[in-house]
């Protein structure tokens, strides 16, 4: 039995499972910038590898039909994959006429075992006795299977079932957990949200929202930093030069000096150096100099005393004064 999960979907719309891998291609080229060839390749064969277990075992699988936005805008197209991607993700509700809304937790139709899909229902311990396609689905980056990154202890190593949220991303944790199809689109929408928060970081309106809680930022493009370089370097880059190394070396002196490198998931290289001036820390820094450090007083009121002992009283005089 197949399911169609997507409300997005239409005729118009056929599942990634079912074009060819030109359509693919074109698909990659437009939209959704960090939607790229290889991760919608991992789509389509998870839709599939799901489809091919519900003929094979005639098990209940999803048909999560998630269509990339085609939309002429990078940035908006990613909006709008976020924003579906939410919606196929989120834990079916129960009717609100249904009675068992009224208990905790019952407000979900599949809460009641991490072995299944809190979506669609789908029978995960099954489907793993069969095949385990988590271990076949693999990010296209790193090479990881969502297997290795999702239903792995990262402590002991052992087997543990990955537990879905309310919120998808957030929330409680719920008694469920994702399908491989699922899993694979939940992997993907944490790779965007993420990009959307460097980019969203590198907003002027983000600096002066820093700027007004005391921090400083300078963004720099810095290659030469970064070992492994390939490629011209460009002239701005070798003028800075010292002025990177004199920050290198007040960061292990300060702590109100941070610089932090974003390398290229690609290509090893390093795109963007982020260096941050804090004022909190500088004046808590600067406080710390010069204030008095007591111990130290102390040990040098000791030594006086000793160097130099209050003087001594007479008994004629203590007892004239008795």
């Amino acid at each position: 039995m197949v399911m169609n999960m997507n409300p997005f979907y239409s005729s118009q719309q056929p599942n990634l499972g079912q074009v060819n891998d030109a359509t693919l291609m074109a698909l990659s080229q437009q939209g959704n910038p960090n939607f790229s060839h290889a991760a919608l390749m991992e789509q389509a064969a998870a839709q599939q590898q799901m489809q091919r277990m519900s003929i094979e075992k005639n098990i209940e699988v999803p048909k999560v039909n998630f269509y990339p936005s085609r939309h002429a805008n990078p940035y908006k197209a990613r909006k709008q994959d976020i924003r579906q991607a939410y919606k196929l993700l989120s834990p079916t509700k129960r009717s609100i006429f249904d009675p068992r809304r009224l208990f905790r937790h019952s407000k979900y139709m599949y809460n009641k075992d991490t072995a299944v899909c809190c979506v669609d229902g789908c029978n995960v311990k099954e489907l793993i006795q069969h095949d385990n396609l988590y271990a076949r689905i693999s990010d296209e980056d790193t090479g990881k299977t969502l297997w290795d990154m999702y239903w792995q202890n990262p402590v002991t190593g052992e087997a543990e079932a990955f537990i879905a949220r309310e919120g998808v991303t957030s929330g409680r944790k719920m008694r469920a957990t994702y399908c491989p199809e699922h899993l694979h689109l939940y992997h993907l929408l944490c790779k965007w949200e993420e990009q959307q928060d460097v980019e969203d970081e590198m907003k002027p309106s983000r600096f002066r929202d820093k700027i007004k809680r005391g921090v400083s930022i300078v963004t720099v493009p810095v290659s030469t930093i970064t070992a492994g370089q390939t490629g011209p370097i460009h002239p701005m880059i070798t003028k800075y030069e010292p002025f990177f190394a004199e920050i290198s070396a007040d960061v292990r002196q300060s702590k109100g000096i941070t610089m932090q490198h974003y390398v290229n998931p690609v290509s090893g290289e390093n795109d963007i150096t982020t260096i941050t001036f804090d004022m909190r820390m500088f004046q808590k820094e600067l406080r710390d100099m010069t204030a008095p450090n007591i111990a130290f007083q102390d040990i040098l009121n000791q030594q006086a005393q000793t160097i130099n002992p209050p003087p001594s009283i007479p008994e004629a005089v203590l007892e004239g004064m008795q």
